[in-house]
């Protein structure tokens, strides 16, 4: 790497991604922009690898865009702040998209961009201690790229509050709002991620990423009848499929599925 921006582990079938920029509050810049998308990208082909963690070094999971880069992106054309921005849209969206349940482990601040990332993954759980805010508007900006992933979140209501003001949440209110699922002490936080990990693990890897294509089809659609044979055609296609045979099978027979890994 042109810059030590990222580290990659491997845990088992579990793929850690921590941001490691922590003299900067792992603040984005365009080369972890890239860095981070081809992470994804990789760990997401790579067949060894069934769950996806967001972690982070340091104070701070994420303070967003740096500033001294979003500075020198202004003084950029028109053109070129449109590719720039593109680039940061498509990080968002590849993780939004990945085929594998993605996990963000927040620890401290989670500003700006660094709140698109918890909202682009499938599944946040944070410190007691995490806070969060949409700060763009102070500085004459606005949480556009990020904010089909936090609206879909937190909903509208919340967005019109927290997108205008700005003002720093506790990790009680990012739960209560939907921002993150669970909330623990900063001890147990790496307990309840591999908790997760473990949940996620039992089930079978082509059903997950059926299910969370399933979720993209029918979020916030009537149910039609076009969405009832669609749903209809789903489970039957899945019903044939050997994944649900093993997985009935090892369920009759009280036993683990072949899916599921030893520890």
């Amino acid at each position: 790497m042109s810059e030590h921006t990222l580290e990659i582990e491997r845990r088992g079938q579990v793929g850690w991604i921590w941001l490691s920029r922590p003299d900067v509050h792992n603040a984005f810049d365009a080369n972890l922009i890239t860095q981070l998308t081809d992470a994804f990208r990789s760990l997401d082909a790579d067949a060894g690898v069934r769950v996806i963690v967001l972690a982070a070094h340091g104070r701070s999971f994420s303070a967003g865009a740096q500033v001294q880069w979003m500075k020198q992106q202004g003084a950029a054309s028109l053109e070129e702040n449109q590719a720039d921005a593109r680039r940061l849209a498509a990080l968002f969206q590849g993780i939004s998209d990945c085929s594998k349940p993605t996990i963000a482990r927040v620890h401290g601040a989670a500003l700006g961009g660094g709140v698109g990332l918890v909202a682009s993954c499938d599944i946040a759980i944070g410190s007691v201690s995490a806070v969060f805010a949409t700060t763009e508007v102070r500085l004459g900006l606005i949480p556009a790229t990020i904010g089909p992933y936090v609206m879909r979140a937190i909903g509208e209501r919340q967005a019109r509050r927290f997108f205008q003001t700005g003002e720093r949440f506790d990790a009680l209110t990012a739960q209560r709002i939907g921002l993150l699922h669970d909330v623990v002490e900063p001890e147990t936080l790496d307990e309840r991620v591999d908790a997760v990990c473990q949940a996620l693990l039992a089930g079978a890897p082509v059903g997950m990423a059926e299910a969370k294509q399933l979720i993209s089809a029918i979020a916030n659609r009537p149910v039609t009848e076009e969405v009832i044979e669609d749903t209809a055609g789903r489970i039957a296609r899945r019903r044939a499929h050997g994944e649900a045979a093993e997985g009935l099978s090892a369920f009759l027979e009280k036993r683990p599925a072949a899916w599921v890994p030893t520890r």
